[in-house]
């Protein structure tokens, strides 16, 4: 088992000053082994609640009674199967002394974000749990990490084919059991066509009228479909940055997948060599260099961003905290180099520091403020965001 250090102790550190912390996660991404973790290590009483299991939800068909009685630490696993219980967990974080603590965790955000920020302002905090990272499973992994995604079930998989087949299966259950327990109406194959229609749209801009068109149905349903799978946190959805400045710049979101396992199941690619002549190799590759980056810099999601104008100058990724800028270029190439576009956002966005990311050996200075950065040294290169 490869031990998740970083979220362990940031969870840990999240209970020790909020009545509640939220633990976000796509299904099978490694939530409930994280809180069982937490769990084993707390000092004290634990209570885990798996929702998914009768006997559980049984036990909570009277929550107030269920609860109320409890010391320690209590784990509620996949609550978005109770949402009826938030306005509870009010009362009961509320009482003086603080009984009990809650660790819940969830596989939808929006519904849940919008519960916890009704019913638990001031009380909750969130933790966004990813798949397994660079910096986790190390640098020699790093092209498995890739092809496979970072679900612990498929990255630890004996074989490409073995971790190919457990996406495969991944994709169907999500789609025909997750989504409709998580309140999604929409029929499965509709979803999975355009879901498949997706990858091949993985790290573009957002076109609703062009997806609707070659999808047959309206640019509204199409918007939704998008914020399904947004919402299921299997696609991400990065927003533009709009800077006061003379040039028209793009207002439509880049759209990723979250996972580059999933996107290669959905295109077909079951190892490194279909992967290396596939047509979106040079997309898969900055989706997945980008998640790395996020997760390593420890950057929130209200802090990432794009840049783009309609002249053509663009940045792969913008961070952005209080006067803190940071840009990243994202390049599969063997020689990375300064191009115009970088000298136009270095320029028009003020950065602080601008990294090209590139599947390299060795980082290095390119000019001021720009240094090209071997993916294997993220870690090692970026001072922490949240210094």
């Amino acid at each position: 088992m490869i031990e998740r250090i970083n979220h362990l102790n940031r969870i840990k550190r999240l209970l020790r000053h909020h009545p509640i912390v939220i633990l976000l996660g796509a299904r099978q991404v490694g939530k409930t082994t994280l809180a069982k973790q937490i769990a084993g290590q707390w000092t004290g009483n634990c209570h885990i609640f798996d929702l998914e299991r009768p006997r559980d939800l049984a036990r909570l068909s009277d929550p107030e009674l269920a609860l109320e009685p409890l010391e320690g630490l209590v784990v509620l696993d996949e609550i978005q199967r109770l949402p009826d219980l938030f306005p509870l967990l009010r009362v009961l974080v509320d009482r003086q002394p603080l009984p009990a603590r809650f660790l819940i965790l969830g596989s939808a955000a929006p519904e849940l974000l919008r519960q916890g920020n009704e019913s638990l302002a001031g009380r909750v905090a969130f933790h966004k749990l990813e798949g397994f990272s660079l910096q986790e499973i190390g640098l020699s992994n790093h092209d498995q990490l890739w092809l496979r995604g970072g679900f612990p079930k498929s990255f630890l998989s004996p074989s490409d084919s073995e971790s190919f087949n457990w996406r495969e299966e991944f994709i169907f259950t999500f789609l025909e059991k997750d989504m409709p327990q998580l309140g999604i109406q929409v029929g499965a194959p509709a979803l999975r066509r355009f879901w498949t229609m997706l990858a091949h749209y993985h790290g573009q801009i957002w076109n609703a009228s062009e997806f609707a068109r070659s999808f047959g149905v309206s640019h509204i349903t199409i918007r939704r479909y998008l914020d399904i799978l947004t919402s299921a946190l299997v696609v991400r959805q990065l927003q533009p940055w709009h800077e006061n400045i003379r040039k028209r710049q793009v207002k439509a979101p880049k759209v990723f997948f979250t996972d580059t396992g999933l996107l290669h199941a959905l295109i077909g690619i079951e190892n490194l060599a279909d992967l290396e002549c596939h047509p979106r190799l040079g997309a898969s590759w900055e989706g997945f260099a980008l998640t790395q980056a996020i997760e390593i810099s420890g950057a929130r999601p209200h802090e990432c961003f794009f840049w783009a104008t309609h002249t053509g100058a663009e940045l792969d990724l913008l961070l952005i905290r209080g006067r803190k800028r940071w840009g990243f270029e994202f390049k599969r190439t063997s020689t990375p180099g300064i191009a115009r576009s970088m000298k136009t956002a270095l320029a028009d966005l003020r950065l602080d520091h601008l990294f090209l990311v590139y599947p390299g050996e060795s980082s290095f200075d390119l000019a001021e403020k720009v240094r090209a950065v071997a993916i294997g040294q993220l870690q090692q290169e970026l001072p922490c965001w949240r210094g």
